[in-house]
């Protein structure tokens, strides 16, 4: 079994909030190689569900396709994309339940581009959620400076039409912001 990232990050604290339920569709922008959100989502959005799991690396989306082929997660979908690219992540526009951006933003140049891919794929009153470093843990977790502040956040997701609903405490080392998409 795959390591799942749970010791860092607990997601059904997420789920719980945003109202993550059997048949939603939902993706995790930027999944990693452990897919910690990818396979938790799975288990709740079930067989009638979908979630997809976006990555730019090719060999980890390799990576989730095999434990998708291995354990029987039906309702993966693994796409290749570029989110720092408006309009290129192959999902129907206006189809998501919820995105999840976990660990990604201190990563990327454009956070707003990020945001407004995201609110793009979103349905009105989708949710938007952020996880990202808030400390360092050791060798762990990107530089202070690189660390994303919570006021350049806020100003990115409202450049992407995404309204600020309430921050969540999901760990020691981690913040999470949940956004809803407004229109």
């Amino acid at each position: 079994m795959a390591h799942s990232g749970g010791a860092l990050i607990n997601p059904e604290v997420i789920f719980e909030k945003i109202h993550l339920a059997p048949g939603m569709r939902v993706a995790d922008l930027g999944c990693g190689r452990t897919g910690h959100f990818v396979f938790s989502a799975s288990k709740v959005v079930g067989d009638q569900g979908v979630v997809y799991a976006v990555e730019i690396i090719k060999d980890i989306l390799e990576s989730i396709k095999s434990r998708c082929r291995a354990e029987g997660y039906g309702n993966v979908q693994a796409i290749w994309s570029d989110v720092e690219s408006i309009g290129k992540t192959p999902i129907p526009e206006k189809c998501l339940d919820a995105c999840f951006m976990v660990n990604i933003l201190f990563l990327v140049k454009d956070k707003t581009l990020v945001l407004k891919e995201a609110a793009r794929l979103l349905q009105k009153d989708g949710y938007a959620v952020v996880v990202d470093w808030s400390k360092k843990l050791g060798p762990l977790g990107p530089t202070p400076d690189q660390m994303v502040s919570e006021t350049d956040l806020h100003e990115a997701a409202g450049k992407a039409g995404l309204a600020f609903q309430e921050n969540v405490v999901v760990g020691d080392y981690h913040f999470c912001a949940i956004f809803k998409k407004m229109y």
